[in-house]
């Protein structure tokens, strides 16, 4: 019923629950985890109700409940607020309750998996965890490929040595140093990102 994706920050989790959602041509409910969270009693677990009561009215759907480790911690913990054990037990319910309703299906993104309740985890439930790791050698070439496609680059650009410069960048991170080596190069009034853009950058 659901899987778990987890990984560094900047990975591209929530990019690859979007694209679930868009090559199944399935309805995306996202929230984020300390969205849902409230002060007032029975006011979150209210918001949890009502986001798995759309998903089966626009059934098929994918429900993704990012940061997923802020909205279910393990329970018993020293919270001064038992918020998170009341959202952890209606979360479970809501899961349950899916049991036998087809085209629902829950992602869950963290990049603390080990703090997520262990009940959760169980068959049923987020029963498949997938690692969603930093990008190889390859990976990066690809990213970068992809990234400074929307900037001039100058034709003496060596991708391959950038990709090999960044070993343990996410794609985020990527992203970011993209952006960066342009703003450098307006900066220095050239009309194309030169190397040393990316390199600095």
């Amino acid at each position: 019923r659901g899987m778990v994706l987890y990984g560094p920050p900047g990975t591209g989790k929530t990019l690859i629950a979007k694209a679930v959602a868009t090559e199944s041509a399935a309805n995306f409910i996202a929230i984020k985890g300390p969205e849902v969270m409230s002060k007032w009693v029975g006011e979150s677990e209210k918001k949890l109700r009502e986001v798995f009561r759309k998903a089966k009215q626009v059934s098929p759907c994918i429900v993704f409940l990012d940061e997923l480790d802020a909205l279910a911690p393990a329970r018993g913990g020293d919270s001064d607020s038992k918020v998170s054990d009341r959202l952890v037990d209606q979360l479970l319910t809501s899961m349950d309750g899916l049991e036998n309703l087809e085209g629902v299906v829950i992602i869950g993104a963290t990049n603390r998996p080990e703090i997520i309740d262990p009940a959760l985890l169980r068959p049923g439930r987020f029963d498949r965890q997938v690692l969603v790791d930093r990008p190889d050698l390859s990976g990066r070439k690809t990213i970068l490929e992809i990234y400074t496609k929307k900037v001039k680059l100058s034709d003496s650009i060596d991708l391959d040595s950038i990709a090999q410069a960044t070993s343990g960048f996410a794609g985020a991170d990527l992203a970011n140093m993209v952006n960066e080596a342009a703003l450098l190069a307006a900066r220095g009034n050239r009309k194309s990102v030169e190397q040393k853009d990316l390199s600095e950058a």
